[in-house]
C-alpha cells in the first residue's frame, strides 16, 4: 500500500497534467482564430439542429472581413454594448458595478462584446455560474491573444441580427438588400438595436421602441467621437 506521501504526490502530479492538459487545449481552440476565421460556432450549431418552435428554417452567414464592413457598423455595436471596449480587458467593471448597484438598465449583464464572442463561439446559452466561469476563462484567453479588431470583427460575422440571420453581411442584405460595407449610420443602429433579442425584433420592420433605440445609439455614437472612437483598435 502506497505512502501517504506517495499517494499525495500522484495526486498532484495528475491535477497537474490536467491542468496543462485543459491549457493546450484551450489554446488550440482560441489562438488559431486570431488568424483563421471560425467554420462555425456553438450558437450556429445549436440553432441548427434545434427542434424548438422559434428555431430558425435556415441559416444565412456571408462572412466578411473588417475592410468590407462599414464603419458605421462596429461604433454602433461599441455603442450599444459595450462602451469600454476599447479599454477594458474583457470586463466592464465599471458596468458591472453599475448592474450590482441597480444604477443601470441598459448594461445587458455587464457582459461585454468578448463575453458575447465566447458565449457565441463556444458555449450555450444557459446562465449558470458554471458557463459564467468557462467564459471568464475563455474571454482572458480571447484578449491576450486576439488584437481588439480581430474581436470585433468576429463579433460582427457571428452575432445573430434576426431569426437564422447570422453576421452583418447577411443582416445587411437580408434587411437592407445591400452589402455591409455599404451601411449607413442610421442602418448600422438599427441593426445594433436589436442585438438583445435579435428574434423578437425587427430591423427590417422596427417597431418605435426599436427606433427610439436606434436613436439613442446614433446619438451616443456622437458623444464618443464616431468611428474616430475605434482608430487605435
Amino acid at each position: 500500500m502506497p505512502s501517504k506521501k506517495k499517494l499525495g504526490k500522484k495526486v498532484i502530479s495528475i491535477f497537474l497534467k490536467g491542468l496543462a492538459i485543459i491549457f493546450a487545449f484551450t489554446l488550440l481552440i482560441t489562438v488559431p482564430l486570431r488568424w483563421i476565421n471560425p467554420v462555425t460556432t456553438s450558437f450556429i450549431l445549436q440553432a441548427k439542429f434545434s427542434s424548438a418552435k422559434d428555431a430558425p428554417k435556415e441559416i444565412k452567414q456571408e462572412w466578411v472581413s473588417w475592410d468590407d464592413i462599414s464603419p458605421n457598423m462596429p461604433i454602433a455595436v461599441v455603442a450599444s454594448e459595450d462602451q469600454n471596449f476599447p479599454t477594458h480587458f474583457g470586463f466592464d467593471f465599471e458596468s458591472i458595478n453599475k448592474v450590482l448597484s441597480k444604477k443601470s438598465r441598459r448594461v445587458r449583464g455587464a457582459s461585454t462584446i468578448t463575453q458575447q464572442v465566447v458565449k457565441n463561439l463556444y458555449l450555450w446559452p444557459d446562465k449558470s455560474f458554471i458557463r459564467k466561469g468557462i467564459e471568464a476563462y475563455l474571454t482572458l484567453f480571447v484578449e491576450i491573444f486576439w488584437p481588439k479588431q480581430r474581436i470585433l470583427e468576429i463579433y460582427l460575422n457571428i452575432a445573430e441580427f434576426g431569426c437564422g440571420i447570422y453576421g452583418v453581411e447577411a443582416a445587411s442584405r437580408s434587411f437592407f438588400n445591400k452589402p455591409a460595407s455599404k451601411l449607413t449610420a442610421y442602418q448600422a443602429a438599427l441593426l445594433a438595436a436589436v442585438l438583445p433579442n435579435p428574434r423578437r425584433m425587427s430591423a427590417q420592420n422596427p417597431s418605435p421602441y426599436i427606433k427610439g433605440r436606434a436613436e439613442w445609439i446614433m446619438k451616443q455614437v456622437k458623444q464618443l467621437n464616431g468611428a474616430e472612437y475605434l482608430k487605435d483598435l
